[in-house]
């Protein structure tokens, strides 16, 4: 009767997982290894030596153009009328809804850009707020009971054909919302001044410094 024992192959196996992780440690030991030429850099004070302008990115960007003073605004010339167009006129659309004149503001434009209507501008006027008040019916005090903002929209055009004039008006009128008030006058030196707001303190206190002078 023949017996096997497992010893042998148990001193086999772990002869060969033996060899096994003598190679596996041998194979890490170099990264676990410190490098001698890391710490060397390592330990060098390289912070406090001059990097001559190495990584600086400023100087490729482009340099920016210097900045212009905003020079005051200047009238522009009035164009005259002629036998066969308009001189310069100010078409100006005024509300108490301020989307509603926008729209039709834009409106205008566009049907000046249509019917090839040069427009020399495009701006708003200042906001005008109206109080409106209520007397008491016992006693002379007066209450304020809603306060109404009007909002003005002007398109300035220049060298309307007296031809085209009537059309034009016509197409504005027949599409003028309910609420919008239209007017077209002239172009005058008083309409260009009333573009900024009138501040009076700083008027007196301009007059004062001239005075001095």
């Amino acid at each position: 009767m023949v017996r096997f024992t497992m010893k042998p192959l148990m001193m086999k196996v772990s002869s060969v997982l033996g060899r096994a992780a003598a190679i596996l440690q041998h194979a890490a030991a170099p990264a676990q290894r410190p490098l001698r030429g890391l710490d060397a850099c390592s330990s060098r004070q390289y912070r406090t030596m001059p990097t001559h302008g190495i990584g600086r990115w400023r100087h490729l960007l482009p340099k920016d153009a210097p900045r212009k003073k905003k020079e005051r605004l200047q009238m522009k010339p009035v164009a005259m009328a002629t036998g066969s167009a308009y001189g310069t006129l100010n078409v100006t659309v005024s509300g108490f809804d301020m989307t509603l004149v926008e729209h039709y503001a834009q409106y205008l434009h566009n049907l000046c850009n249509r019917l090839s209507v040069a427009v020399q501008d495009s701006y708003a006027l200042p906001t005008r707020s109206t109080e409106v008040a209520l007397l008491q019916e016992q006693g002379t005090k007066m209450l304020v009971d809603a306060v109404l903002k009007t909002h003005q929209r002007v398109v300035q055009v220049g060298s309307l054909s007296t031809a085209l004039c009537p059309v034009f008006l016509h197409v504005l009128l027949k599409n003028q919302p309910e609420g919008v008030q239209l007017s077209v006058q002239e172009h005058t030196e008083a309409d260009f001044q009333a573009r900024f707001k009138s501040r009076p303190e700083l008027e007196g206190l301009m007059a004062q410094m001239s005075h001095r002078d």
